[in-house]
């Protein structure tokens, strides 16, 4: 189908899901993304494309294969594109697909498994949420959780910089932070927090059981009450007078020296 106006019942969908007012799905543009979705094999709702993108052979291809997944495909002009893109630039393709399972059981962290997970406590900078979950999949992490008020990792700002990975990586998003230290307790999942005044470096910490590593927001860090919660605390040694590194800088030094640790075993 080619939709021609952009009050079609479609695109004001597209809109209000860009917009984070659909909770059941999101909202995927890029081709790149785009393969990732399908290659993660997420129920797609909506594929919507440009003429002059479907010009392309790689991405004629990929259209071919989303539409027959896709409970809709349809066509529009560039113009029309960039009235529901995230970006300045429209980036040829938009999918609307539904939202991988948020909750708990995701996880599926089982007694015979040594967990790595990543808690984002409070990070509201998207990009930096996306970044995260990029390197927890590089790392070999199990999965993520993100507690309340932390920025969704399926809005579009956050796929974008994980690329692909929050797809693929089991996530329970929304939880609240006394609850995330009390299910890692009851797992025997020993919860590390950055900090840095604390009296242990990452490297001298071991990370070969199973390890939840959490993450504070970026402006204030954890507050002392949530800091002692946690079971362990660590630190990453510096020099000059820098005082922190950026949240998604500091959570790739400490899940590399995870990896590094667990690869030794």
């Amino acid at each position: 189908m080619h939709i021609t106006s952009r009050d079609n019942s479609l695109l004001r969908q597209a809109r209000s899901v860009r917009d984070g007012k659909v909770d059941e799905l999101i909202f995927i543009e890029g081709l790149r993304l785009a393969e990732e979705a399908l290659r993660s094999e997420l129920s797609i709702e909506a594929v919507i494309f440009s003429h002059e993108l479907v010009r392309k052979e790689r991405a004629s291809a990929v259209i071919d294969d989303l539409a027959k997944v896709s409970k809709r495909t349809d066509s529009v002009t560039e113009k029309l594109l960039e009235s529901i893109s995230y970006t300045k630039t429209p980036q040829g393709i938009v999918l609307l697909a539904s939202r991988p399972e948020n909750s708990v059981a995701a996880l599926s962290v089982s007694e015979s498994s040594i967990p790595l997970l990543v808690v984002l406590h409070q990070i509201n900078n998207p990009v930096n949420v996306g970044a995260i979950l990029r390197t927890a999949e590089a790392a070999g992490a199990s999965g993520v959780i993100a507690t309340k008020h932390t920025s969704d990792p399926f809005s579009p700002k956050s796929l974008r910089g994980a690329m692909g990975s929050a797809f693929r990586l089991p996530v329970w998003y929304g939880a609240e932070y006394t609850d995330v230290i009390k299910w890692c307790d009851e797992r025997a999942i020993q919860s590390i927090c950055a900090d840095a005044s604390a009296p242990s470096s990452h490297t001298e910490v071991n990370w070969t059981n199973g390890v939840a590593l959490i993450l504070g927001p970026e402006s204030s860090g954890l507050s002392d009450d949530e800091i002692a919660m946690a079971k362990q605390q660590v630190r990453i040694p510096m020099q000059g007078d820098v005082e922190s590194l950026n949240v998604s800088v500091a959570a790739g030094i400490l899940l590399f020296e995870a990896m590094r640790q667990r690869k030794l075993i």
